[in-house]
């Protein structure tokens, strides 16, 4: 089993900056893979980021250049900045394990207000 808490959620005005944080307990030995995702009003829960065990990264086309992920040890950090109203959704922690499991965070709400 693996638990995930979230931080860092909050409102911002378009242009500005937050810094998500999910920390990861448990049988973290298992995780191969953390990432991010969120899920906006009437639409589908999306990838936004993710980072593997050998520090290789994926970005949504919609956030290069703007957002970085990264991790230390057993906490995933997801650096969000130029923030645009459209970024406004709930954002998920995600580790995904060796052995195919997907394990999700509680969400942490953003709102980018323009």
């Amino acid at each position: 089993q693996v638990q995930l808490v979230e931080s860092g959620g909050g409102s911002v005005q378009a242009g500005g900056s937050l810094r998500l944080s999910c920390a990861a307990s448990g049988s973290i030995f298992r995780i191969n893979v953390m990432g991010w995702y969120r899920q906006a009003p009437g639409k589908q829960r999306e990838l936004v980021a993710v980072i593997r065990s050998g520090g290789s990264t994926n970005y949504a086309d919609s956030v290069k250049g703007r957002f970085t992920i990264s991790r230390d040890m057993n906490t995933v950090y997801l650096q969000m900045d130029s923030l645009k109203p459209e970024d406004t959704a709930v954002y998920y922690c995600n580790a995904h394990t060796v052995v195919g499991y997907d394990y999700w965070g509680q969400g942490t709400q953003v709102t980018v207000s323009s």
